[in-house]
Parts: C-alpha cells; structure tokens; sequence
C-alpha cells in the first residue's frame, strides 16, 4: 500500500511517501515560507523522485491540526482535494501525537507543544507502551503556566519537544526542576514519514465529511463571531426595551 503524507499545520514543511513499511522518501523544510505555494511542487517532486504516480496511491495522510490555523488549512485542502480526484480515502492524525512520535526511546511522559501565543500552548500528554504511542490527555489549548502546575502533580519525568519548548523551558523548570526534559533540536520538528506510520492504524474517512481540528477559531472568525453576539445582545435589548414602553 503506497501512503502519501502532508504536513503544513506550522512552520515546517512535511511531505512523506510509504510503500508498505519501507519509507520511499522524505521531504522537510523548516523555513518561514508559504505553504500554499511550496506544498503542491513538494509532492510532486517526491513522488517524481520515487517514481510512483498519484494514481498509485491508495491513501492520502494529512496532519489535522493543531497548529496554524492557515497551515492546517492548506495542507487539510490538498489531502482533500488529492483524495476526491484519486478516489481514495483520507486519514488524519493530531499534529501533536505525530511530534509526540519523536519521544519514542523516552520512558517517561512526552509533552509535544506548539506555541500558540499570549502565553498559550497547544499540547497534549502522551507516552510511548508496548512500543505503540498512546495519548493519555487529549490535545488541548492551556496557559503555559496551568499546563506546568497541573504536569507536576504526576511526579515523573517530562520530556517537551518541539521547535518552541525551548521558550517555555524556564517555565516548566519552576514547577517540575530536574524532572524537565527538553528534545534536541533534531527531534524537535515532525516527521512526515511518523505521519504516515501513525495515519495507517487511524479510522479511513470519506474526503467529503472529513475536517480539521484547529482547536480555536482564528482570530479574525472569532472576532467576528463576537461582533454578531454583541450585535444580537443589542437587538435583545432593545426588543425588551420596545416591549417595557408599550
């Protein structure tokens, strides 16, 4: 089974093909570039290389968030589109749990995170049993410093990874000291080929009914969202108004 998987949910670049088990090839770039432009000529290029054509694949992988709310989209849209026009079906898997996958040899807990600003992160707390990755909190959007308080109740070993566990080093050390483990920076971004290996034991989806996982709605949404909630406070306000008058 030929597996293609995509990954623009933040800033690196993952493109994956898998034949079977045996990883065909692997493309990852770590650059503040735009995805919308670079993703397509990626996989093509990829599966040039490795001599395999789209009609050959029998499954599109697609990392479905969180991350980037432009980034999960993009690559969300070409898994899709790939997927309708082969005719093939579609799999997601959390953002986090394939960075997570990077904690492999670790035996503790595995803190994967992205930043998602204002003191926020994206995270989730996983851990590595009979060889198979396993979420034991499901990925979630928490301060910074709540997510440290509530890690050092469990009282072992803590392994962070990510290209932005580094900024909340510090942090985590205040709350759990010489328990705090953070990835190298070779193991800090996603692998596309993990993706992939993960996507396969994941429920299949019709491209049609599948959707992201963005966790928040982008700022923009979120803000007009709460513009109409105000504006319909105020039609409730005056109706009430009207209604004390007559």
């Amino acid at each position: 089974m030929k597996v293609l998987g995509i990954d623009t949910s933040n800033m690196p670049l993952g493109i994956a093909l898998v034949d079977g088990d045996v990883v065909k090839g692997e493309f990852i770039t770590n650059v503040k570039k735009d995805h919308s432009s670079r993703a397509m000529p990626a996989i093509e290029l990829l599966l040039r290389r490795c001599d395999v054509a789209p009609k050959d694949l029998d499954l599109i992988v697609v990392a479905k968030g969180p991350g980037s709310y432009t980034g999960v989209r993009i690559g969300v849209t070409i898994a899709k589109t790939l997927a309708w026009s082969l005719g093939i079906p579609i799999a997601g898997v959390s953002s986090l749990e394939v960075l997570a996958a990077n904690g492999r040899y670790f035996p503790g807990v595995i803190v994967p995170l992205f930043d998602a600003r204002r003191g926020q992160i994206y995270t989730g707390l996983y851990r590595y049993e009979g060889g198979a990755l396993r979420c034991l909190e499901e990925d979630r959007i928490v301060a910074a410093d709540e997510w440290a308080r509530r890690l050092s109740e469990r009282e072992e070993d803590v392994l962070f990874i990510g290209a932005d566990a580094p900024l909340y080093r510090d942090l985590f050390r205040s709350h759990l000291g010489e328990r705090v483990h953070v990835a190298p920076s070779s193991l800090a971004l996603p692998r596309p080929s993990e993706l992939v290996m993960l996507g396969k034991q994941k429920e299949r989806e019709n491209a049609h009914v599948f959707v992201p996982n963005y966790l928040r709605l982008a700022e923009a949404e979120a803000k007009w969202l709460a513009k109409q909630k105000g504006e319909q406070n105020d039609g409730d306000q005056c109706s009430i108004s009207a209604n004390d008058h007559s």
